[in-house]
């Protein structure tokens, strides 16, 4: 929006042409967003406090958790709004991967608020049922795979890339929506599962997320993408927009959900940030890459897969509890110390992964 003021600005004043530059509407993003998420926070706060939308605790888990029940939840409001809001200002919004991107996130968002709604305000304890979020979820994920294949402007873009190789990749014709489908239902599912403890999941969102914006910077701006070795595709530098509004956010959401939490984001958060983190891969062409720098998330899931298939099949149970953080809390640490170590973790994992661009 404002990149198109700028430009009917700029016949008055070619000063103005400096909004023309993504990595300034870039850094403005994550600004705007942070700002939005620090100013508004406190107000969503006691909204929910007032209407008495607080989180419940199950029984079975850490005795530590307990004292968490009736904290705000349904935060994931104030993260998406800034991130919509941040993305409309700073974004070309003549760019087809923003509204991709911006509505598969804010879509998948209203599937999470349904359960999080049926949990806390209508007190079911099943939420919105399991098949019915899988359908949604696989619904937009479908729409948006669909969309994506039917307007690539070529092989480029439905080429999958093996990190570490530059000459191996393998273009996927149809079997592209079928990769970006999954892409997208299994982050979204997986950021979900991560979402445990205070302040867990949303810094390695942010961090696996402001990974995929230089990504996408480098995969929109053709020297970068040549000398890399990377495909390049038209637009995708516009993500970056993107990017930093879900920093930005993510990082003002954290200044309230950092240990001890004054809110949760809930499935309304979790959910759609996991899908965001899934398309913007897929757009950028990192799946694999999305895989090695979101290691974490991909633990989690796998520790409740096993899990549950082993107590199935043996009577027996791997982990103490699933996901794998509440098995470590079980074990004796303290949540900060997860938290904090799952985050280090992370930080390792996306410096491998980005180390992949160069290493090829």
């Amino acid at each position: 929006m404002l990149l198109w003021f700028g430009e009917y600005l700029q016949q008055f004043h070619s000063g103005f042409a400096v909004l023309n530059y993504l990595s300034l509407r870039g850094i403005l993003a994550t600004i705007t967003a942070l700002l939005i998420a620090l100013w508004f926070g406190p107000y969503l706060i006691r909204k929910l406090q007032s209407n008495q939308i607080g989180q419940s605790v199950r029984d079975d888990g850490p005795k530590s958790h307990l004292s968490k029940a009736g904290t705000p939840t349904m935060g994931g409001i104030l993260i998406l709004f800034s991130i919509a809001i941040s993305t409309l200002l700073w974004g070309d919004l003549s760019n087809h991967y923003v509204w991709v991107v911006l509505l598969v996130t804010l879509s998948t968002g209203v599937v999470g608020f349904v359960d999080d709604y049926r949990k806390v305000i209508q007190k079911n304890s099943r939420g919105l049922p399991g098949r019915w979020k899988y359908f949604w979820q696989s619904v937009i994920a479908i729409i948006a795979a669909v969309f994506l294949y039917m307007n690539a402007a070529g092989p480029a873009e439905t080429t999958l890339i093996v990190p570490f190789f530059k000459d191996i990749a393998f273009d996927l014709g149809v079997f592209y929506v079928v990769l970006a489908y999954f892409v997208i239902v299994g982050s979204s599912n997986a950021v979900n599962l991560t979402d445990g403890l205070d302040g867990l999941a949303i810094l390695p969102t942010v961090m696996v997320g402001g990974a995929l914006g230089l990504c996408a910077y480098l995969v929109g701006n053709v020297n970068f993408s040549e000398y890399l070795f990377l495909p390049y595709i038209e637009g995708t530098g516009e993500m970056v927009i993107f990017c930093g509004a879900l920093v930005g956010a993510g990082i003002g959401f954290l200044w309230f959900n950092t240990y001890p939490a004054q809110v949760f984001m809930g499935d309304v958060g979790s959910l759609a940030l996991g899908a965001a983190l899934g398309v913007l891969a897929v757009i950028v062409r990192q799946e694999i890459l999305l895989f090695i720098m979101g290691g974490i998330f991909v633990a989690e899931t796998v520790s409740v897969i096993l899990q549950v298939a082993s107590f199935k099949m043996t009577g027996k149970r791997i982990f103490r509890m699933a996901p794998l953080h509440h098995h470590f809390e079980l074990k004796g640490w303290p949540e900060p110390r997860v938290i904090v170590r799952f985050w280090i973790i992370t930080l390792i994992l996306v410096l491998l992964g980005l180390a992949t661009l160069k290493i090829r």
